[in-house]
This record gives structure tokens, sequence and C-alpha cells, in this order.
């Protein structure tokens, strides 16, 4: 069984947790004690993420949506079923990601660009949206966004990925912001923050290359635990602000 942890009575809801960094999420999360409520475009990798969760940690309340997160409507649906179905939502931690690049600045596809802004951008919109009012009513709402350093120190090849990922992180401040002014003079109860990474690794990329070092490369587990403590932070600490998880550029 699940015992009480750092966030034991929290629900939150997990954005792409279909991938490598949302099955860790997922697990930590659990095994901290919260309900987890996560979200994927993919209903096969969503339920195995679910189940390995759900495995590795008996007793742990980890339920999965499918979700369109491209469309508005459908991700306003899913907060408002989580809140209804839980009572509260204490947090949104945004995972969704995916890189296109090129070899020169001049080959830059804009057909990349489409792409990126719908997948970095819009589901960040559109997340932020859903649920900025419930974790709003929350004591402790979090909303998590994964960034690149990529984003403040862009480089030649990489200029569709490192341009939306900087729009996502403008777009979760002034989320942030919104919650610095509901709070007033108290200060913000509920916060939005920035997690900033240089790339992620799983066991099975190490697998795949055992020679490679990752260098700089945060661990999908590292970034877990780090998730888990944006909601151990006073609001105020941690609202606005990005919190770096590799050296910055």
């Amino acid at each position: 069984m699940v015992r009480n942890g750092s966030l034991s009575g929290a629900v939150i809801a997990v954005a792409g947790a279909g991938g490598p960094a949302g099955r860790a999420t997922l697990l930590r999360l659990a095994e901290a004690g919260a309900t987890v409520v996560g979200s994927d475009n993919d209903p096969e990798r969503l339920a195995e993420a679910v189940d390995a969760a759900r495995y590795a940690h008996g007793g742990a309340a980890v339920t999965g949506d499918t979700v369109d997160l491209l469309d508005l409507q459908s991700t306003q649906d899913w907060a408002a079923r989580v809140e209804r179905d839980y009572g509260r939502v204490d947090g949104l931690v945004h995972l969704v990601g995916g890189w296109r690049g090129s070899e020169t600045f001049v080959k830059s596809s804009l057909d990349d660009w489409d792409f990126l802004e719908l997948l970095l951008i819009r589901t960040v919109q559109h997340t932020s949206l859903a649920f900025y009012d419930g974790l709003q009513r929350s004591d402790r709402g979090r909303y998590v966004l994964i960034s690149a350093a990529g984003a403040s120190k862009p480089t030649a090849g990489n200029a569709s990925y490192a341009a939306a990922k900087a729009a996502a992180e403008a777009w979760t401040l002034a989320m942030a912001d919104a919650f610095r002014k509901a709070g007033g003079e108290q200060g913000p109860h509920s916060a939005a923050a920035i997690l900033v990474v240089k790339a992620l690794v799983h066991d099975a990329m190490r697998a795949e290359r055992p020679n490679a070092k990752f260098a700089g490369f945060t661990d999908v587990k590292d970034l877990a635990e780090a998730i888990e403590g944006v909601w151990s932070r006073p609001a105020a600490e941690v609202n606005g602000n990005r919190l770096w998880l590799t050296e910055k550029p």
C-alpha cells in the first residue's frame, strides 16, 4: 500500500503521461501519495504507463484518460472531469514534448514550426487555460512546464524548437503573473513554474547507446523527483521562476 507522503491528498493531472518522463512522473507522484490522473493521445501507451505505476505501488490511485490536448473543449472537459470526480485539482504537469531540427539555419523547415507550434505551444495554452481556475481554487495548486535550455540560447539548427519552447515559457510566465495578481498582498497560493533541462535520458536510451555519456542530460527519475519537489516549496518561491536542472547556458 502507498504510505502517506508529501503529496498525500493531492490530485495531480499529468499531460503526456505515456512517454518515459510521464511514466517516471506517475510513479513518483503515486509514491508520494497523490491521486494521479494521466492523459495521452495514445491509449495503449497510456494504459501501459498507468498499469506500471499501479503495479509498482500497490494501492496507488493512478488512472488514465485519453485526451486530445489540441482540442480546447476536450482539454476543458478533462479538467472539469478531474475536479468533478475527485473534488479538487492540485496540479497539472505538462510533459508533452517533441523535437524537429535542421542541419543549418537556412535549411529550417517551416513545416517543422507548424508541427512544433501545435505540440509545444498549443497544448500548453489549452492545459493552462483549462486548469487555471481549478488550480486557483486549490490551496497548493501548481502548473509545471518542462522546458529546454535551448529556449534561452537557440542554436542555428534548432530555430523552430527553441522558438516554440520560448513561447511556451512566456505563456506559462503569463499564467504565473495571473496567480500573482490573484494572490494580492498575501502573495500567490498557486504557482506556475518551469523546470529546465538540457535533454532527458532514460534506461532504454542508455541500453541502446551503452558508450554514450549523455553529458548534462537529466534522468527522467530525477526530473520526476524535481516535479514532486515543486509542491514542497512555497508558491511565491516557485511562481514565475525557471528552476534549472542543468547548467544555465
